[in-house]
């Protein structure tokens, strides 16, 4: 799943001022959209026992969700091309610690 954030999306002014980078809440947003994209709506509680942001995208950039794993448990990585910006593993209620 590819996603951009617009310029104006909510939760930029004051992430940071003058220089906005998208905050890793909306990143994760996207990742589970991507989740439920293809496995359906997520019910209960979600773990993320691990998560790694290693760039930061900014407002506008194109970004690429890959996705490993199926119920409870998944693995992803958000792309910038080939530049890896964030990883991780999300676990729905009921899934192994």
């Amino acid at each position: 799943m590819e996603f951009a954030v617009p310029h104006d999306h909510p939760a930029l002014p004051g992430h940071f001022p003058g220089h906005p980078i998208v905050p890793g809440v909306v990143v994760l947003d996207h990742v589970l959209d991507a989740i439920q994209a293809q496995h359906g709506l997520l019910h209960g509680g979600l773990r993320l026992p691990q998560v790694k942001f290693v760039q930061p995208l900014l407002p506008g950039q194109r970004a690429r969700i890959v996705l490993e794993g199926a119920a409870p448990r998944w693995k992803f990585r958000v792309l910038r091309g080939q530049t890896l910006l964030a990883s991780g593993e999300i676990v729905a209620a009921g899934g192994a610690p």
